[in-house]
C-alpha cells in the first residue's frame, strides 16, 4: 500500500494542542542503538544525518506507532529499539504533510534528507528515550 497525504495541519494541530506548550508538535522517532549513540554524541538535541540510503527522515505522530517498529522492528534487527520523543516548532511543521503509511493510526512526516539541519534547527528541548526493548 503507498502511502496516503492527510490534512497535515488537522493533525498537527491535533497534537500541538494535547501538549502543555500549543506552539509546538509532539514527534516520536523509533530508534536501534546505533542512532541512538548517534544522537547522544549531539547531546540529545539533533538527529544525525541520513546515510545515502535513507534519503528520507521519518519521524511518527503517536506513540504506540513508534512503539510497534522499536519493538517488532528494531529489536529484531538490531537487538534493541527505543521510542524517543521530541518536540518541535508547529508553524514549521506545516510545510510536511502527514502520511498515512497504512492503517488509521500510521502516521509519519517525511522530512527529506537535505533538510535534515534546517528540522533539527527547530527542535524544541531535547529529544528523550520513552521506551526501551531488548
Amino acid at each position: 500500500m503507498s502511502p496516503t497525504t492527510t490534512n497535515a495541519n488537522a493533525t498537527t494541530n491535533a497534537t500541538a494542542n494535547a501538549n502543555a506548550n500549543p506552539s509546538t508538535t509532539t514527534l516520536w522517532r523509533p530508534t536501534g542503538p546505533v542512532e541512538l549513540d548517534l544522537v547522544r554524541a549531539l547531546d540529545w538535541q539533533a538527529w544525525p544525518p541520513r546515510l545515502p540510503e535513507q534519503p528520507i527522515f521519518y519521524p511518527v505522530l503517536n506513540e504506540d506507532y513508534a512503539i510497534r517498529i522499536a519493538r517488532d522492528w528494531n529489536v529484531k534487527h538490531d537487538g534493541a529499539g527505543f521510542v524517543t520523543r521530541f518536540e518541535v516548532d508547529t508553524e514549521f511543521l506545516a510545510r510536511y504533510p502527514v502520511r498515512q503509511a497504512g492503517g488509521e493510526t500510521i502516521l509519519e512526516l517525511w522530512v527529506p534528507a537535505e533538510e535534515l539541519d534546517e528540522f533539527n534547527a527547530h527542535i524544541v528541548g531535547r529529544i528523550e528515550v520513552v521506551r526501551e526493548f531488548r
